[in-house]
């Protein structure tokens, strides 16, 4: 469980409602007082500030990866070298490195192949591979004496140095050779795809890669089980992939050797489609087995080489299947990326993979505009047999995804380019962080593609009361390795989401938000946010004390339900009489409808709740009022629809 810490502030001034002159005391069954300023610690410290940005001491350790594979068709086996070069920014020094060996997840006596339940879940996978590692060496500057001293424990590996590494911006070396048979089921994230005309891989977690190491927690070695993913240091990748001649191969980053891989006449369709609105294909359906027009060599093994600046990771694909489209993306600062797809004849149509493209391309675009530029040369979209996984500029989508379904994971996937690619929260802890932002932010691309092609419903949020009135609910704050899996939608991607949506429709405003979460993206950006850093940011730039809604919103699993409780007359005007039955408080959005059909709306501040469970609003007006109903486009999943309106009849 998250620790909750208690919030450090001034009470809120205490409220009266004055109306003609006499003062209308609120009168509450309970104090409600700690909704408002228990919960948030805001004091900041030289690294993290109160306002929710890095401190003036905020350090995070580095990581560069220089890489060299090759593929073993015949027997599914990636074999390699890979050196790390890591940069210590810490104020200490280390004797060690941890790593993570994720590959290892897949033998029989894992860890997280040992709490897989008997009946599976999404995260099986196959238990006949794992790493086989070998001439490790490691090293502090250029002129240490090297250290092969390492220790493996299930999905995470010790590397010791025979001196330390010296604090803030010390520099060490670790290499090592490395291999592993590629899993066919490979946790839903990885692995290969038997096709009709040959074989994908899809490969991720394919290579020893540095933990994290920072002011937080120290080390941050979970292991590797299933549903908690990834929380990686930054830096720059340099990798080689070498495949037989007939494959092609795509990846996190710029392919390097266009010429050495491509034949003339692909590399003339490569910069064509560099400059294309529209898509075009590299190879179509009809050439995908036509080498002689699309691949320089006719025999042997081909390297493919491949750069990404400034990434937590990188992921490939590779195959002798592939049809390859693309399509140039546009981003908001004038220069431009590539979209592109690749899949197998199988994933091919008009309905399914052939629009591949065109839903990367958009999705990029959108969220380049609306939120922060994407970074990287190319956004890759792999049909694999995989529901859908994100790594930085590619994405693994199921090759049998079709029309809403396929923009939906194309969509989603790209997304994570800004949560956790750019924002580097630790998934592994915090999945709400970038599976819940991101969910948040689809909502909107979603209604914004191609004038709503595949609406987004999110905001309908009372579609979900019976989760959050369900007994076996859990809360956000929950890890998602300890959440029930049935439970994980909501609790990582949908509970989070319509907080946002809360946030945004309801609570700040467009403008508000928009300035909040635009800031805490740029601010964030290829640096490593805790929780708290999330909350004192939005809070800071909005200007909004939020605590009660962190508090009960996303550390709870309480609910919403504010009601009218009754509506009198009151000298000429009317006096409308709220009550709070849920679990915390929230702003009161009312509408109010008059006899010539017109309508007025007022929202009442958060701060009515702040001394009880009731409150009593005069609503001044020379109309008749015929009925009045709370939050009149629903977007709070207020739990009890049958005290939200006055009188109730009008509303059946």
């Amino acid at each position: 469980m998250l620790k909750k810490s208690v919030k450090l502030g001034l009470a809120l001034t205490f409220l009266t409602l004055t109306f003609g002159g006499e003062a209308w005391a609120q009168q509450g069954k309970e104090n409600n007082q700690k909704d408002f300023s228990e919960f948030m610690d805001r004091k900041g410290n030289i690294y993290r500030t109160a306002s929710g940005k890095p401190g003036e001491a905020y350090w995070q350790n580095a990581a560069d990866y220089q890489m060299e594979v090759s593929l073993d068709e015949a027997n599914h086996v990636l074999s390699g070298k890979v050196t790390i070069t890591y940069t210590n920014n810490s104020p200490e020094s280390l004797d060690f490195i941890w790593l993570q060996l994720e590959q290892n997840r897949f033998t029989p006596d894992s860890r997280g192949t040992l709490t897989t339940p008997v009946q599976g879940n999404r995260y099986n996978g196959d238990v006949d591979g794992g790493y086989t590692i070998s001439n490790v060496a490691a090293k502090v500057g250029a002129k240490g004496g090297t250290s092969s001293r390492h220790l493996i424990e299930d999905t995470r590996m010790q590397v010791w140095f025979a001196e330390p590494i010296p604090a803030k911006g010390g520099k060490a070396t670790v290499s090592m050779d490395f291999s592993f048979k590629v899993p066919q089921k490979g946790m839903d994230r990885m692995g290969r795809l038997k096709v009709k005309d040959g074989w994908i891989y899809a490969f991720a977690q394919w290579y020893p890669k540095v933990a994290v190491f920072d002011e937080i927690e120290g080390w941050n070695v979970e292991p590797y089980l299933g549903a908690g993913e990834f929380y990686l240091e930054y830096g720059n990748f340099d990798y080689k992939v070498t495949v037989p001649y007939n494959h092609i191969v795509v990846g996190s980053g710029k392919l390097m050797n266009p010429n050495e891989v491509l034949s003339k006449e692909l590399q003339n369709r490569y910069s064509k489609a560099s400059q294309s609105e529209e898509t075009v294909y590299l190879i179509s359906p009809e050439e995908i087995k036509n080498t002689a027009l699309t691949r320089p060599k006719q025999e042997g093994m081909v390297t493919w080489h491949f750069k990404i600046q400034n990434a937590r990771d990188v992921a490939f694909a590779t195959s002798d299947s592939f049809i390859w489209d693309a399509a140039r993306i546009n981003l908001p600062s004038g220069k431009t990326a590539l979209a592109q797809s690749v899949y197998p004849m199988e994933s091919n149509g008009e309905g399914a993979w052939t629009r591949s493209t065109e839903y990367s391309k958009a999705s990029i675009e959108y969220y380049s505009k609306q939120w922060f530029e994407f970074p990287y040369e190319t956004a890759t979209n792999v049909a694999a047999e995989i529901g859908g996984m994100e790594y930085p500029g590619l994405n693994f989508c199921h090759y049998n995804s079709k029309g809403a379904s396929l923009w939906g994971v194309t969509d989603h996937e790209f997304g994570h380019n800004w949560f956790p690619m750019i924002v580097g929260n630790n998934e592994r802890r915090y999945a709400w962080m970038d599976e819940g932002f991101n969910t948040f932010i689809n909502h909107y691309s979603s209604n914004a593609f191609n004038n709503g092609e595949y609406p987004s419903t999110l905001n309908e949020t009372r579609r979900f009361n019976g989760y959050f009135t369900s007994e076996n609910r859990e809360g956000i704050d929950n890890y998602p390795d300890v959440t029930d899996t049935r439970n994980l939608g909501m609790v990582a991607y949908m509970k989070p989401a319509i907080g946002l949506i809360m946030l945004r429709e309801y609570i700040l405003g467009h403008e508000r938000f928009d300035n909040a979460f635009r800031s805490y993206i740029n601010t964030w950006a290829y640096k490593h946010p805790q929780p708290t850093d999330f909350f004192n940011h939005m809070e800071n730039v909005a200007g909004e004390n939020l605590s009660w809604f962190w508090k009960g919103w996303f550390y709870g699993n309480g609910n919403i339900d504010l009601g009218i409780s009754s509506v009198q007359p009151y000298g000429g005007n009317y006096l409308v009489n709220l009550v709070n039955k849920g679990d915390f408080p929230m702003p009161v959005i009312l509408e109010m409808t008059y006899d010539d059909g017109s309508k007025e709306r007022v929202k009442l501040p958060v701060e009515i709740w702040q001394r009880g469970d009731s409150w009593s609003y005069l609503h001044k007006t020379s109309k008749k009022v015929t009925g009045i109903v709370i939050d009149p486009d629903k977007v709070i999943p207020d739990i009890n629809l049958g005290n939200d309106s006055w009188p109730v009849e009008i509303y059946k």
